[in-house]
């Protein structure tokens, strides 16, 4: 997709969608946000980005066939990136309506939109336009330790709530494809990491549980693997989909298989380097391991080598080098997490027990 084209995100105000927001400013491009701004969304997460000149923010959720409609006749995006999501494992588990809601109807109800404004269009817009839904390696279900990684070709097979809801979304949205021709492309990830994540995941509520000297919880043995990859990493692949994404195509996005409790180690060690203790002792005594939670995946692995080859894509940032930055930034940017958390009605001091092992 040449630069200096226009992009409606979806969930724009949230951890993935702003990163990705930011990032298609930086190379040129025009912005409409769409955001519910539920519990995860807020407009502090934008940043500078709010206030740019080539981004319009507009409050309104996936759902609302009406204005989703009238944001792509008034804006003729040139494509869409689906972000908006429900996303919390553990919340899905307690209530799996919200994530039905967001994830599958609103998933629906988006595509629907879209379809409809697509077929007004001429047709060189058409043939260039891509819908690129933002899912998870979540869909695939569990790997066993012996287990090759997630592809392209696994198949899906969801055992959360949460999973199933962003399952049911992207088969949708493929139906498009393959029914009524929408150019849809879907694209898979792993965990991810990096600045302005609503602070109830495990990074930035381990970050805060460590400065706090505070027990850090950890389901099970911590055995547990997730695939990690640097928000900005995975946005450089969100951005390779939308210019290159072949319609129909699924995509994977991950990096770094690592088993829950060496993660939680490593960045307990970021802290202990960023904010060393004043005795100069080690924080991975804060580590509490807890029980597990019901109907926990074992593991997940992503094999991005032909996404790779797919779209010149790779990912750059490890997370031995990058965890010291993320925890800095978390320490420099107090007043946003205090912000987000307030509004979203959590105590502005303290996080609830955290659910580490979540996406």
């Amino acid at each position: 997709m040449p630069r200096g084209r226009t992009v409606l995100v979806t969930g724009g105000a949230g951890f993935i969608g702003s990163a990705a927001v930011r990032a298609l400013l930086a190379r040129g491009d025009r912005v409409v946000t769409l955001d519910a701004l539920t519990y995860a969304g807020h407009r502090e997460t934008l940043g500078d980005a709010l206030h740019h000149p080539a981004h319009r923010f507009v409050h309104g959720d996936v759902g609302d066939a009406t204005v989703v409609a009238r944001l792509l006749a008034e804006h003729g995006p040139d494509a869409v990136l689906h972000c908006a999501a429900e996303t919390h494992v553990d919340r899905s588990i307690a209530d799996a309506a919200p994530f039905v809601r967001t994830n599958a109807a609103g998933t629906a109800t988006l595509v629907g939109a879209v379809q409809a404004w697509w077929r007004t269009c001429d047709d060189a817009t058409r043939a260039a336009f891509r819908l690129v839904v933002v899912s998870t390696d979540e869909v695939f279900g569990a790997l066993d330790p012996d287990d090759p990684p997630f592809d392209a070709a696994s198949p899906v097979a969801p055992r959360s709530p949460y999973a199933a809801s962003k399952a049911a979304g992207d088969l949708l949205a493929l139906a498009a494809w393959h029914t009524h021709g929408l150019p849809v492309v879907v694209t898979h990830c792993g965990n991810n990491y990096g600045p302005y994540q609503f602070p109830e995941k495990l990074v930035p509520v381990t970050i805060e549980r460590a400065l706090r000297e505070e027990p850090v919880a950890v389901y099970g043995t911590g055995a547990n693997v997730r695939d990690w990859i640097h928000v900005d990493d995975h946005v450089a692949g969100l951005l390779r989909a939308l210019d290159a994404g072949v319609p129909g195509a699924r995509y994977l996005f991950g990096h770094e298989p690592r088993a829950n409790v060496d993660v939680v180690h490593a960045l307990l060690d970021a802290v202990d380097a960023v904010a060393p203790r004043g005795d100069g002792s080690r924080r991975r005594g804060l580590v509490t391991f807890v029980a597990d939670r019901p109907g926990h995946d074992f593991r997940y692995a992503i094999d991005w080598r032909a996404t790779g080859a797919a779209l010149g894509w790779a990912p750059s940032r490890t997370l031995a080098a990058a965890l010291p930055e993320v925890v800095r930034w978390y320490v420099a940017n107090d007043a946003w997490r205090r912000t987000v958390l307030a509004r979203a009605g959590y105590a502005a001091e303290r996080l609830g027990a955290p659910a580490l092992a979540g996406r």
